[in-house]
Order: structure tokens, then C-alpha cells, then sequence
């Protein structure tokens, strides 16, 4: 991929000599705080510069003395994968003074010390950039007590502040997704799934108290991760009435053969009248009006804790990348920024536009102006909330729309992570739409042996949280059958086709798209959902799949890792799926800290694999105890996971012995992750309205005809949108032998692997640099939620 030659090397324009850069962590702490620090380090040392740690956050800073240590490449190893904050985190009331904040000054100016990375909540973000706008002052003010020579004044004349937000509640505007959400929302859900088991056992009702004084993110996803019967959020309090309503719906629900409810309720939960919501009422609530057993679980800091889930310590690592970039471009004229993510990028956007849209939420919501509260919230927010309902709140018959189409739906290819949330979140919406929806088992191969049946509400209720397809799925293509297809097309008379897989998926509509000429059964509206943990679709940044996968990957390499903790000196070799597509090699191995990561599009010889072998051996010799290799499957035909573990076992001899490890079809298998459900569902419901449009497009003379290119689509992300892409065009981005794309985003991410490995690389800056607008972050069509 061509690189600007003005950027190509960024160190050598960039460079971070004669700098000093200081992190903290302030505020409560989040899960990945500790890969943020980790890459502000490591980049930082990367470039030049001197990097500090300032234990205990701001009253590290105000104290001074030991709480400010230099930090070294090998005092961030092993932290990737620990939560919470290693260099620890405080409120300090002492820095909110100008005393305190002029002892932080002088603490500061004693190291040389004029460049600040705060990883923290809107008030630690606020507090910097006050402490930013007097640095001048204060520093004036120190020459007068003679605290500090005169000169110092016009040597540390400016002090560069760059935020990034960890915050579990993901409460900050201005970016998709906070450091720490993601892995709250993995400790919801194990809750969640473990506490549905015994719900059913029981025919109990669950009240489920989570995290969210202010922002009711957590609920809301939760809720439409797992499918929950209601949920309560400060932004969006419930009509007048609501507890009539609730007790209807759980109701109808038990009355409809389900043996349990599940109800989700952020702490800071309100009525109309800004009246606190609270579990022990809603319990008191359904006990008095339905008798149902109803129990309530509280998992207050459960959602602090436990190890970073791969998609923090990736958000955490390009955060931390990006803000020492920031910190090296910065001038005396430029604003504060926080480094936000949005879509699938990485943006710069003035701290205090983000923190003041981020107040005028509470504003609104203090002045019960909560429509108002849910835009200030973002897209994506306003997004979860308007697919809950739409899945959650069935309709009465009565008022459904009647479209007399019939919609059918089917996984094709391997199975993947989140395809039954997919599937659940079609047949809602599209029967929300008023079609009649059928779903096909086994793929094509089920379709052309006419295994077609139709599909209710109640029939995919609780399919959220299944991995692997509940409809099953084969690799097989409809060319061949096509005419036994068509067949059975005719008989349930299918107006159009939601086909939800991987590459096996692209290439069946390419197929029904060039037989339309032959079949006109097949001159219908068509879409097709990217869902593969190898993510090689192309047309899309991400797959349904690949965050359960990554997960699955980055958990076994923790634990592999710590089996070795008090042995001696040894590297593990991983061999990871995917084909001939390396996203989960690399992405992978940047989540676990890996050394190296073998791929197919990134050719390598005899020679680079000896100058890993060398630069780890020389790593072993001076710090590390444990290395980690990864190697996707099909990288190299001569040079096997076999290969290379005997390679690195003999080179290595005297300094560190080897294991390995073929992870396998463990990569496909187990729960849906947070992100895989909330994605698919969304997609998907995205998918049918698509659909449902271009039906009534196509609609003429009592009969759907559809054979333009714009009527068979893969809907997938790219960049900061979600795109619907004629199939046919994506022909010339393909390389149909290799069954990946031709370019491919994620390989951007190979140099940042590299480099918090110590190695000496190019790297892309071209998509960094300037800073942004809050309301220009997201493009009217945009609805992408969090990605990697």
C-alpha cells in the first residue's frame, strides 16, 4: 500500500528527542488503562523521548518525589493484559486548588517535563486542560518564589496536553467507544448468560443493577446483547404508566412458553420526575402484581474488574500510539485534544468541545429534555436505543403493516460468533416491517432440499447469546443447484434473500446475481451480512465473528503465557485460523503482546526469521521471561508452525526453550462476545430495512423484480459508515484464489505491533494529524458502531 513519502518514516520527522512526556491514570480506573500506558511508553521511547510515570494520578503529581519515575521499555512488559491501573489512579481535591496545581508546576519543571498524556474521565480531562491555560502563570509565579530560575519560564514556556478516555460507562461525547467499555460489558454478559440458566431452571425473573450513574450505555447494550425483556436508563426515562406496561409484557412473555425474564437497570435510572428507579422497587413491583419468584443482583465493581478484553487493549494501544503522535506535532497554538475513536478510526478533537457536549447531555437531562439527551449522546447511542425497541416491543397484530412480501434467511460457510443474533434481529424487524419471514437450514444445500420453513417472533427468542448457527450452515454454492432453488423459491414464493456468512457468502450472491438472466426468480432484492471470524470479506473493516475469535485467541495466549511464570526463559509458538487472510494473527497478536506474527500478505524468508530469533534471543538475555509467536495457518507453505518451532528451539538453546500450540476450531467456537452480538444485530436490522425499501422499489405490476446492481449488496463498514456495495463491483477488490481482499486496513497495524515489540520500522502517519470538530465525527448516514 502506498505510503506518502513526506510520512513514510515518521520517526525521522517526528522525532521526540530532547522531549519528556508524562502518563497518568486518573479518576476511576477501566480495564485497559494499563495498554494505553503501556504503547504512550513504548511509542514514546520509540521516538526519542523521555517518558515518566506519574503514580496515583494528580495527587502523584501535586506530592511529587518518587510518585514521578522515569519508566523503561521492560517496566511496562507484562502489564497488556492486567486490568485496572498498575501506576495507580486517585481524586485528588488538593489539585482542584491553584496551590496544589502550582506544587504539580514545580514537580513538572524539575524533570523537564512539558508534555502530558492524562488517560482519565471528563473531569480528569477538564482538570488538565485548566492546569494547561495557567502553566504560564504558574510558572511565573514559582520565579518569583525561587522555586525555579527565570530562564525556565521561556524553556517550558508551554505545556501540550493530549486526553484519552477511560471510562467504563462510556459516558464521554466526541467518541464511539471508551477505554474500559468494552470489557465492562464482558463482565455484564458473563453475569448475564450464567444467571439465565438458573432463571430458567426456576421460571425466576431477574432485576439486574449495573453500572451507569449518569449515562445508561451499559444497560442499553447489555440489554440488547442478551435480549432482555426491558430496560431502564437515565436518558430516556419511561413514560407515565410504565409498571402497568412492564408487568404486561413479562407477562405475555411467560404466558408465551418463556421460563424467564431478564430486566436491566442503570443505577441512575429515572422517571418523568427525575425520581431514582430503583431494583428493590421494580422487584417489589412484579412480586405484587404478577407473584413471579423475582431476584435482583447488584454487580457493582465486578465491572471494573478482570483482564482487558481484546478490543480495550487494542482501542487502548492505537489511542495511546496516536496521542504521542499528538503530542509531537502539537504546537503553543494548539488546543487540548482527546484521542477518540469513531467508526473505525482514530480522530483528534478538541477536549473542550467533547466536554462541553458531554455537560449539555446532563443539561438536557436535568431539564427533562431527554429526546434531546439521546442526540447529544451520539449516533451510535441513539442507534442501540432505537434497535432495542424495535426487537424488544413487539407490536399487536393490529397494528402491523401488511406487505404481503415473504423474506427468507440463511447462514452460508463456517459458522461464526454473533450469526444467531444476526438471524433473531432480521426476523424481528422484518416481521416489525409486516413480512412473513422463513428461514432456511443448512445453507444453499438445505434451500435446493427445500428445508424452508416460516419463522415467528417467539421462535428465535434467547438466540442472542448462542454461538455457532442454530439454522446450521454449509460451504455449498447455489450454482449447480440453481434451478432446484429457483424451484423452491417459487413454491414459498421469496420476494428477497438475507444471506449472512463469509467469502463462501459473497461468492453465492456473485453466482445468484450472473444466473438472474436465466432464473427470473432470482431478480429479487439480496444482502449479504460479512460473518467469518477470518474477516476477509471484502467491502468491510469487520466481520460478524472475528471479536469472538480475537478473544478466544488473546485468552489462551494469557494463559499460556502465565503457565510459564517462575520457569525459566521460554517462547511460545501460536498458529492461529483464518486462511490465507492474517487479521487474526495480527490483530491477535497485538491484543497479547506478540513478539512476531507470520501472515501470508506480509511474505517472509529464512533471513527474517532469523532476525526475530536474534532480536528475541537478545530481549531473553536482558528482561523478558516469556515470548510469544504467532503464525496464521496458511502464511507459508514450507515454513510450517513445525518449521518454526524447531527453528527457534535450536537457535534458542542456552537462552530459551519452546513450546507450541494449534489453537484450531476453538477459535470458532463458545459465546458470542459483547461486540459480535450488538454488531450482527444491528447490521442486521440495518439489512432488513434496506430490504424492505428496495421491495417497494422493485415492486410493479403485483410482482418484486429487481435485476439492477444496486439490488444485491454486502452491507459492511468502511471506515466511519456503514455502506450498502453492489456485490458485482467488489469482484475487482477480491483475490478470488487466496479468498481475501486485495487491500486490507488492518495491515496498517502491523509497524504499531512491531514497534511495541522494539523493532525498528516504518510507520504510517498519514491518517493522523489534524484535529476535528465534534459534529463533524459522524456523516448523516453513518449509524457504525465501535470498531477495531
Amino acid at each position: 500500500m502506498a505510503q506518502p513519502d513526506s510520512k513514510k518514516i515518521f520517526f525521522e520527522n517526528l522525532s521526540g528527542a530532547g522531549k519528556a512526556i508524562a502518563v497518568l491514570t486518573s479518576g476511576g480506573d477501566a480495564q485497559g488503562m494499563n495498554a494505553a500506558v503501556r504503547a504512550v511508553v513504548r511509542m514514546g521511547l520509540y521516538v526519542g523521548a523521555k517518558v515518566y510515570f506519574i503514580h496515583e494520578g494528580y495527587q502523584g503529581m501535586v506530592d511529587g518525589g518518587d510518585n514521578i519515575k522515569e519508566a523503561t521499555w521492560e517496566s511496562v512488559s507484562s502489564m497488556l493484559q492486567v486490568g485496572g491501573t498498575v501506576i495507580g489512579s486517585a481524586r485528588c481535591k488538593e489539585f482542584r486548588s491553584h496551590e496544589g496545581r502550582l506544587k504539580a508546576a514545580h514537580n513538572l519543571v524539575k524533570r523537564g517535563i512539558t508534555n502530558l498524556c492524562v488517560i482519565g474521565g471528563d473531569g480528569s480531562l477538564t482538570g488538565a486542560n485548566l492546569f494547561r491555560e495557567e502553566w504560564s502563570g504558574l510558572l511565573k509565579e514559582l520565579v518569583e518564589q525561587g522555586l525555579i530560575e527565570a530562564n525556565a519560564v521561556e524553556k517550558y514556556s508551554a505545556l501540550h496536553i493530549v486526553g484519552m478516555v477511560g471510562s467504563i460507562d462510556n459516558d464521554f461525547c466526541g467518541t464511539d467507544m471508551t477505554i474500559g467499555t468494552d470489557s465492562a460489558l464482558h463482565r455484564i454478559i458473563e453475569v448475564v448468560d450464567a444467571i439465565m440458566t438458573t432463571a430458567q431452571s426456576h421460571q425466576r425473573t431477574f432485576v439486574l443493577e449495573v453500572m451507569g450513574r449518569h449515562c445508561g450505555y451499559l444497560a442499553l447494550v447489555s440489554a440488547l446483547a442478551c435480549g432482555a425483556d426491558w430496560v431502564l436508563i437515565p436518558e430516556m426515562p419511561p413514560e407515565d404508566g410504565w409498571e402497568e406496561k412492564m408487568c404486561q409484557k413479562l407477562s405475555a412473555n411467560r404466558a408465551g412458553m418463556k421460563r424467564l425474564n431478564i430486566i436491566i437497570v442503570a443505577e441512575g435510572a429515572i422517571d418523568r420526575n427525575n425520581k431514582a428507579i430503583t431494583t428493590e422497587y421494580i422487584k417489589n413491583l412484579v412480586v405484587k402484581h404478577l407473584g413471579f419468584d423475582t431476584r435482583v443482583t447488584i454487580l457493582g465493581h465486578v465491572q471494573r474488574g478482570g483482564t482487558p478484553s481484546a478490543f480495550d487493549r487494542i482501542l487502548a494501544s492505537r489511542m495511546g500510539v496516536e496521542a504521542v503522535l499528538a503530542l509531537l506535532e502539537t504546537t503553543a497554538d494548539t488546543p487540548a485534544c482527546v484521542v477518540s475513536l469513531c467508526g473505525n478510526q482514530s480522530v483528534r478533537l478538541p477536549l473542550m468541545e467533547c466536554v462541553q457536549m458531554t455537560q449539555e447531555v446532563q443539561k438536557a437531562m436535568d431539564q427533562k429534555r431527554f429526546e434531546e439527551a439521546v442526540k447529544l449522546r451520539g449516533r451510535s447511542f441513539e442507534n442501540n436505543l432505537r434497535t432495542y425497541k424495535l426487537l424488544a416491543h413487539r407490536k399487536p397484530e393490529s397494528e402491523l403493516p401488511v406487505s404481503n412480501f415473504n423474506v427468507a434467511v440463511l447462514n452460508v460457510g463456517a459458522p461464526a460468533a454473533g450469526m444467531n443474533a444476526a438471524v433473531r434481529s432480521a426476523v424481528r424487524v422484518g416481521i416489525s416491517e409486516g413480512h412473513k419471514m422463513f428461514a432456511v437450514n443448512d445453507g444453499f444445500e438445505g434451500f435446493y432440499k427445500g428445508q424452508i420453513k416460516e419463522v415467528k417472533w417467539s421462535d428465535v427468542g434467547g438466540w442472542t447469546g448462542q454461538g455457532g448457527s442454530l439454522l446450521g450452515t454449509k460451504r455449498t454454492l447455489p450454482a449447480k443447484h440453481a434451478d432446484k432453488i429457483a424451484e423452491q423459491m417459487r413454491k414459498y414464493n421469496i420476494n428477497a434473500l438475507l444471506v449472512i456468512g463469509g467469502f463462501e457468502a459473497l461468492e453465492s450472491l456473485l453466482q445468484l446475481y450472473e444466473v438472474r438472466s436465466a432464473y427470473e426468480e432470482f431478480c429479487i432484492p439480496m444482502c449479504m451480512l460479512p460473518a467469518t471470524i477470518s474477516n476477509n470479506v471484502p467491502g468491510t473493516a469487520l466481520s460478524i465473528g472475528a471479536d469472538t475469535a480475537l478473544n478466544a485467541i488473546v485468552e489462551t495466549c494469557d494463559r499460556i503465557k502465565q503457565s510459564a511464570s517462575g520457569t525459566k526463559r521460554r517462547v511460545f509458538i501460536i498458529e492461529t485460523m483464518g486462511g490465507y487472510c492474517g487479521y487474526l494473527a495480527t490483530v491477535g497478536g497485538l491484543a497479547a503482546g506478540a513478539d512476531a506474527a507470520y501472515i501470508y500478505e506480509e511474505p517472509f524468508d529464512i533471513r527474517d526469521l532469523q532476525a526475530n530469533v536474534e532480536h528475541l534471543t537478545e530481549k531473553m538475555k536482558t528482561s523478558i521471561q516469556r515470548g510469544l509467536v504467532l503464525r496464521n495457518e496458511n502464511s507459508n507453505d514450507n515454513y510450517t508452525t513445525d518449521f518454526i518451532y524447531q527453528l527457534y528451539s535450536e537457535e534458542g538453546k542456552g537462552v530459551f526453550d519452546c513450546r507450541k500450540n494449534v489453537l484450531g476450531h476453538m477459535q470458532q467456537g463458545g459465546a458470542p462476545s459483547p461486540f459480535d452480538r450488538n454488531f450482527g444485530t444491528k447490521m442486521s436490522a440495518k439489512a432488513m430495512q434496506w430490504l424492505s425499501k428496495k421491495l417497494l422499489e422493485t415492486y410493479r405490476r403485483g410482482r418484486v423484480f429487481a435485476n439492477s446492481e444496486d439490488s444485491c449488496c454486502l452491507l459492511g463498514m468502511l471506515g466511519r459508515t456503514l455502506v450498502f456495495q453492489p456485490v458485482v463491483t467488489l469482484k475487482d477488490h477480491t483475490d478470488f484464489v487466496h479468498r481475501i481482499p486485495k487491500e486490507q486496513w488492518w495491515l496498517k497495524l502491523r509497524p504499531l505491533m512491531k514497534i511495541l515489540a522494539k523493532y525498528k520500522t516504518s510507520y504510517d502517519v498519514s491518517d493522523s494529524g489534524q484535529i476535528e470538530h465534534v459534529i463533524h465525527t459522524r456523516p448523516k448516514e453513518s449509524d457504525a458502531s465501535v470498531a477495531m
